[in-house]
């Protein structure tokens, strides 16, 4: 390799008076390049280099000029001391040094910066260089690099870099104090301590290369995890034309057995185009709250927990995912309720995951349990055929308090849109207390059951063929139509169709402590839609269900009827002998709610009455009762709030 090449256009010219010239086509050097150089003796031992464009990389400088206090040409030797060059980012002009023997291109160049930054350079007759790097201040590299326009960066380097034409290379430092920030704020670092290292051996034409790197102090918010020093890097490869092959790549990271990679890099279009990771024995427990946390639940990386371990592997090809394994041995998370008490937990897990871009692959996991407050869920096989995009599984048995969830031909598709899939859904039989006491609801008897032949998932919806109905207060509950869009975001969307029958009013108003009214009724809500979990319109009907039974209400129910209804809601008897009786026969309850806009209206037994209002409860036998009702439109979340107060209150009314 041709450490310089110098044609020169007028070797050296005398100008009179002993001041002398010395014009330069071009200077070329693998690293940089120079054209048009000119260098200037005037009388009295002060010099001057003039370029007409520097080129160092990818980035030109043009019309520079450095001025000597003092310069010499002593035969093939070039000299320039106290020399003062400007360059565009420098807060000041930099103090320059040099020899250069033009005879066996060998010399010495030092660049001093005022902020105490220095660079030696010495150049070798047989075209090697030597450098030493004191306090090179990081921020000048906006000034070499475009790319970190847009960061602050901070910090110096200290280092050695030694360089032998197609023979070496090494470079050895120490980044100290060093930090960057971008303008999102999205990724930072402060007080950076990292020693680095590089060696390459020139070898068939390319270059075989080793680094490392220590990352001793300091910290990074990479958003969105927060990474403190610790991490240790070795790799090794080679790099010939535009090809840069990383043979191994291996990471220390806390609580990782081993982390290592490889990859093919075409580095003149800044493309990856082979790259493979693997992951062996990674400790939940240690780098669950570090690399899981901020991804799976930022807002309660303090209530979340892991333990077990998992190793994989993941395999690339022009930016494709060919291949991935993944690995679980007794896997698993919990999640503390915001309170500190019981929240969900699910584990352990074991089992091998598989995945092949071409080719099918089989699922295997065994799942412990889980956990949902004091909802448990039983140990679990699943199995499942996995081939390029799809997911099959014939069955899935989830044990559920003294029942289970039962899915049947599961299969999944990914398409453009995202997953879709479907399934047969059966609810084994659960009994409605255990469920109601597992998540916090007043006690209740009877069971739920469902057979839902059709669950069709597609992104942002669930849709289910067939009926959820539970078995509860001695009738039952069918929900039919249930399409749920956008489950898991800030607009959930539900509709469906409801239908009760024959629902024992005296258990009802037991449970939630409402009074006591014997009898049965029906019920109906049609086109049922919440947004947000909260019901934004229905058609609500309930009604005495067809028969005979006894019929009582008793006085404190009568009252909380009353209460609900509002100041336009009367008992039609007379108030001084409401207190002599505690309980009264009634012939039909009728009751019905159009939710719209907000707005509850209100319907009874009949259209209405001689005084325009409409019957609730229509009273039978002695002494009859009538509970009527004159306010037709009513606040929905002021009627919630009435039936919240009524329930808590759980205390016996005071008749006047």
């Amino acid at each position: 390799m041709v450490l310089f090449a110098l044609p020169l256009g007028q070797p050296l010219v005398a100008s009179g008076l002993g001041a002398l010239s010395l014009a330069i086509d071009r200077v070329e050097h693998p690293a940089f390049a120079v054209r048009d150089l000119k260098i200037q003796f005037p009388p009295g031992g002060s010099a001057s280099v003039g370029m007409g464009r520097l080129r160092i990389g990818e980035h030109q400088w043009r019309n520079l000029q450095l001025v000597c206090a003092r310069g010499s040409l002593d035969a093939a030797v070039l000299r320039c001391e106290q020399g003062r060059l400007r360059v565009a980012g420098a807060a000041s002009p930099l103090r320059i040094d040099f020899r250069l023997d033009l005879s066996d291109r060998s010399g010495e160049l030092t660049v001093l910066a005022r902020d105490g930054a220095r660079v030696q350079v010495r150049l070798l007759p047989n075209g090697a260089v030597e450098a030493d790097v004191r306090r090179f201040d990081l921020a000048t590299l906006k000034t070499w690099l475009p790319a970190l326009e847009a960061w602050s960066v901070l910090g110096r380097f200290d280092g050695k870099l030694s360089w032998q034409p197609e023979r070496s290379v090494t470079l050895s430092g120490r980044l100290d104090g060093a930090g960057f920030g971008s303008s999102d704020g999205l990724r930072a670092a402060e007080q950076l301590v990292v020693d680095v290292g590089v060696e390459a051996l020139w070898r068939a034409g390319g270059w075989d290369w080793s680094a490392s790197s220590m990352w001793r102090e300091g910290a990074a918010y990479l958003h969105p995890f927060y990474i403190e020093a610790g991490p240790q890097l070795v790799a090794r490869g080679r790099l010939q034309g535009n090809g840069l092959d990383i043979v191994e790549a291996s990471i220390r990271l806390e609580g990782v057995e081993q982390l290592a990679a490889s990859a093919t890099v075409d580095t003149a279009n800044g493309l990856v185009e082979r790259a493979a990771v693997a992951l062996a024995g990674a400790d939940l427990a240690v780098v669950g709250p570090r690399w899981l946390s901020p991804v799976l639940a930022p807002a309660a990386t303090e209530r979340l927990q892991f333990a077990g371990h998992v190793s994989g592997a993941l395999e690339f090809a022009q930016g494709r995912l060919l291949a991935l394994d993944a690995v679980f041995d007794q896997a698993g998370f919990s999640l503390r309720g915001a309170d500190g008490g019981t929240g969900v937990a699910f584990g352990p897990l074991s089992g091998h995951v598989p995945w092949r871009e071409s080719g099918a692959t089989r699922a295997e996991l065994s799942v412990g349990g889980g956990r949902w407050q004091k909802l448990a869920l039983g140990a679990f096989e699943f199995a499942a055929d996995i081939e390029g995009e799809r997911v099959q599984a014939e069955r899935i048995r989830i044990p559920l308090l003294d029942g289970a969830v039962v899915v049947d031909g599961l299969v999944l598709n990914r398409g453009e849109g995202g997953w879709r899939g479907s399934a047969s859904l059966v609810i084994e039989p659960l009994s409605m207390r255990l469920l109601t006491d597992a998540v916090g609801l007043p006690s209740m008897s009877g069971v739920l059951s469902a057979s839902m032949p059709g669950v069709r998932v597609s992104p942002g919806e669930v849709a289910l063929d067939g009926a959820l109905v539970i078995s509860v207060f001695d009738g039952y509950l069918q929900a039919t139509g249930l399409r749920l869009q956008e489950p898991f975001g800030v607009a959930s969307h539900l509709v469906a169709d409801i239908e009760a029958r024959h629902i024992d009013l005296a258990q009802l108003t037991d449970t939630f402590s409402f009074g006591n009214i014997s009898g049965f009724v029906d019920a109906d809500v049609r086109g049922l839609e919440l947004a947000r979990w909260r019901p934004e319109r229905f058609d609500a009907r309930v009604v005495s269900s067809a028969g005979r039974y006894p019929r009582r209400i008793s006085q404190r129910a009568v009252q909380n009827i009353s209460a609900l209804g509002g100041p336009g809601a009367v008992a039609a008897i007379q108030r001084s002998l409401l207190g002599f009786f505690d309980t009264f026969g009634y012939r039909e309850i009728g009751f019905g709610c159009a939710l719209r806009s907000g707005v509850c209206v209100m319907s009874g037994i009949d259209d209405g009455t001689t005084e325009g209002g409409f019957v609730i409860v229509r009273g039978g036998g002695i002494p009859a009762l009538d509970v009527i009702g004159y306010n037709r439109r009513v606040d929905w979340r002021e009627l919630i709030e009435r039936l919240q107060r009524v329930i808590a209150g759980n205390v016996a009314p005071e008749v006047r």
